[in-house]
This record gives structure tokens, sequence and C-alpha cells, in this order.
């Protein structure tokens, strides 16, 4: 018999809350243990060498990808291969990081042996912090679940999840530990859409020449023609061209509404100041987070001392493809 959609609906929820409550378990296993695991790959000499078979190894090919794209250089090797001669690639300054649900198995206690006598550091993530594999390890970080997701308790589901994100924790604490920053990673990655969000400057794609901007004692009558030229936002400046503040079209759209002589109004009762401003060197994918965090269309762009150096629209940074 078929299962109904509301069977199948109520079994996707049921994996998803298994895995989810796999996962939530390790914050508690966050101790002094993965401090040391973190500090040891974070001072690797040499690369993070990480292994695994079956589905381990799946997970394990993640982990070392995620290292390498965040400043860590590791490698995947196959556990069974690295008896057959890979074991070639590892040198003495390596660090191996180990994974192994059960933590027993002929290749590892085979493969822990030849890393112990070459003096390289061990990390063993593990389902079992009794087994041989924990009892070779210089360090052992314990990635146990209460279950499988899979109804007959046999396909590795929860323990997978579970194992990936505890080396994303891994990762993600080295990277701090190493200062890695948004420069690095952008080096790291030239290419696709996150390279463009990594490497397109506020320089590359504001207005630099030409642009009008208003001064807080002239008028909305003033303001109309600029407005419009500028796609409704337009930067307010004293006589040093310092930002002081910025007019948009919704201001002159609400003063419109509650006052017929709207025409007459200095620009500086209208503008809003204290504006939100970006710098030519900074990210785009920054200032267009800014803008859509505070609903605007547009940031007048300034240099070290405050003054008026240009104007970026939100538009220009989805055609660069930065949104």
């Amino acid at each position: 018999m078929t299962p109904s959609s509301e069977a199948l609906i109520t079994e996707g929820r049921r994996v998803l809350r298994i895995e989810a409550a796999s996962v939530a378990a390790l914050e508690h296993r966050i101790d002094e243990e993965f401090v040391r695991a973190c500090r040891i790959v974070a001072d690797a000499m040499g690369r993070i060498v990480v292994c695994g078979v079956g589905k381990s190894g799946h997970i394990g090919r993640k982990i070392a990808a995620t290292l390498t794209s965040t400043g860590t250089s590791a490698t995947f090797l196959h556990a069974v291969e690295a008896l057959h001669g890979d074991l070639g690639i590892v040198g003495r300054d390596d660090v191996a990081i180990l994974i192994s649900k059960s933590g027993e198995g002929s290749e590892l206690e085979r493969l822990t042996g030849y890393l112990a006598r070459l003096g390289v550091s061990v990390i063993a993530i593990t389902g079992r912090p009794e087994s041989t594999l924990a009892s070779d390890a210089t360090v052992v970080l314990d990635c146990s679940v209460a279950e499988e997701a899979c109804p007959m308790d046999l396909a590795p589901t929860s323990s997978t999840t579970a194992t990936l994100a505890l080396g994303d924790a891994l990762a993600m604490v080295v990277l701090q530990l190493k200062g890695f920053q948004e420069d690095d990673f952008a080096a790291l990655h030239p290419g696709g859409t996150l390279g463009t969000k990594l490497s397109v400057r506020v320089a590359d794609v504001m207005i630099a020449d030409e642009y009008p901007s208003l001064g807080e004692s002239e008028t909305m009558k003033d303001s109309i023609a600029p407005l419009a030229e500028m796609r409704g936002t337009v930067p307010v400046v004293d006589a040093d061209r310092r930002i002081i503040g910025v007019l948009t079209a919704g201001d002159l759209t609400r003063l419109m509404e509650r006052d017929p002589d709207f025409l007459e109004h200095p620009i500086g009762e209208i503008m809003t100041r204290e504006a939100k401003t970006a710098r030519p060197e900074e990210l785009g994918s920054a200032a267009a987070h800014r803008m859509e965090a505070h609903g605007i269309m547009a940031l007048p762009v300034e240099d070290d001392d405050g003054r008026l150096v240009g104007i970026v629209h939100l538009h220009d940074l989805m055609r660069a493809g930065v949104v």
C-alpha cells in the first residue's frame, strides 16, 4: 500500500527532528578538548589530512574542502588507499583527522600505528569515545548520536549530519584563530557569484563623476531635478562637501501629502541627518547588506574626512552581480 501524503510528510519531519536533536546535543561537547583540537589544526606547520571510509569518507571530503576554502591547507585521504601507497602524501608536520562512527577496523588501526611512528598528531572524530581509534588519538571529539534517523537505525543519517556539523564548528573556530578575513576569502574564491561578491568594491560601481548634491539652505524646489536625475536619493553636504544628510523622493512625497507649500521648505528641515554612508574601498556586498537592512536604495560614498566622493545605488550593485 502506498503511504499517504500525510504519512510521508510526518516521516520527513521526523527525520529532521532527529537530526536536529543530534546536532543540538553536540553543543554541550564543545569543551577544552575541542579547543585543543582547534589549536592543533590552526598551529599545524603542514597540511591537514582528513581520512575516513564509506559515509565517513564522504563527510571527510567536505570537511577537508571547508578547511581549504577558509585558509587551512587540507586534503582527503581514503583510509584503505592510504595503506596501498597513498600514505606518502603524509608528512611529519601534518595533522591527521580520522573519522569513524565505530572507531574500529583494521584499516584505521594500521593507519594510526603508522601516523604514531611518524609523530603526526591525530584528531579522532568518532561516535565511540572508548574505541580503539579514540585510545590511539591525540585528541578525541565525540560525535555520538542517540539514534539514526533511518527507520531501521542502519543507514548513517544522524551520525553523518552530526559529524559534518562538528567539522564545520572546527573549521570556523580555526578560521578565527588564524585571523582569516573577507579579503583572504576573496583571494581563494576568485570565480563565480561568490568571487564577484568578494571582489567588487564600492569604488567599482559608484557614480563618481558629475553627480548632484544639495545644501541644507536650499529649498525643496531645488531638489526636484536632482532627485529625478539620481533615482530618488541625493546627498546633502556642507560648504566643505562633508556629508550632513540625505534627501530622498520619499521625503518629498510625504511632505507633499501634508503641506501644499512643500516647495518652500528648506532642505535642512526635511532631510535625514546622520545618513548611512559607504566607503570606496569596502565590499559592494557590505554596502548592499546595509541598504537592505535599513530599507534604502542608495548610499552616499565618503572619504576618510567625511567628504562626498560619490553615490552607490542598489541597482548598480545588482547589475554588477553583487546582490
